[in-house]
């Protein structure tokens, strides 16, 4: 079982880094795709953040080929792989979803987000940069992502103003992450990656009138570089 689950891995791993091209592609939800269109909303950071994924998708793949290659029957291997999966195989179709409904491509993101941190709780301690750090970097932008779906969700919905959903999104993001990392002590890609996305989210909001969404930003970064003291290699 364990080589059988080491290549469904790969396979699950290569379908989702190809998706954009099997589809439309995503370059984030269209304005239109809400009751109220969302132009510009505070809760999303700045583009050039989104290039992580190219790193995400290399590291995943890269990630699981080594360990069908050589580690296909360690069990240090074996529990991280059927959670992995699972995000995996959910996220392989999650583009075609949101470019039709912005709620349901919220739902399965959090389904990917919560299957990846079942993954990064489940790895094994040999080999990080094969097994632990490409999983970390992946369960980490899937927790800003699926935070930011939220928050689109609370403005584009009239649920909330704009800036008041950012908030309570960057809110949920920061318990989320922290809690996380804290329970975790090891996998400082982890919140390195939640760190990438917020600081995204300060160049997108650095000045008037949301400067409060910058602010709560700035305090998160701070609370996840506390906790790196925590953390173990």
């Amino acid at each position: 079982m364990n080589r059988l689950w080491s290549i469904l891995l790969l396979v699950a791993a290569v379908f989702f880094a190809a998706s954009p091209w099997f589809s439309a592609g995503f370059n984030g939800f269209s304005p239109d795709q809400f009751p109220i269109p969302q132009q510009s909303p505070p809760v999303q950071p700045a583009g050039y953040a989104f290039a992580i994924w190219g790193l995400i998708y290399a590291w995943l793949i890269a990630g699981a080929l080594f360990g069908l290659l050589r580690r296909a029957d360690d069990p240090d291997w074996s529990a991280m792989r059927p959670p992995l999966f699972v995000s995996l195989a959910i996220g392989a179709a999650w583009i075609p979803v949101a470019n039709l409904s912005p709620i349901w491509a919220t739902v399965l993101i959090w389904l990917m987000l919560a299957s990846a941190l079942l993954a990064l709780y489940r790895v094994g301690d040999t080999d990080r940069w094969w097994q632990q750090a490409p999983v970390a970097i992946y369960a980490g932008w899937l927790t800003a992502a699926s935070c930011v779906s939220i928050g689109l969700l609370l403005g584009g919905y009239g649920w909330l103003p704009e800036t008041f959903a950012a908030l309570v999104a960057l809110g949920l993001a920061l318990a989320l992450s922290v809690t996380a990392q804290y329970r975790l002590h090891r996998a400082p890609e982890y919140g390195l990656t939640v760190i990438w996305a917020l600081v995204a989210v300060i160049a997108a909001n650095w000045t008037p009138p949301n400067i409060a969404v910058s602010g709560l930003a700035l305090i998160g970064i701070i609370a996840i570089l506390a906790l790196r003291g925590t953390d173990t290699e």
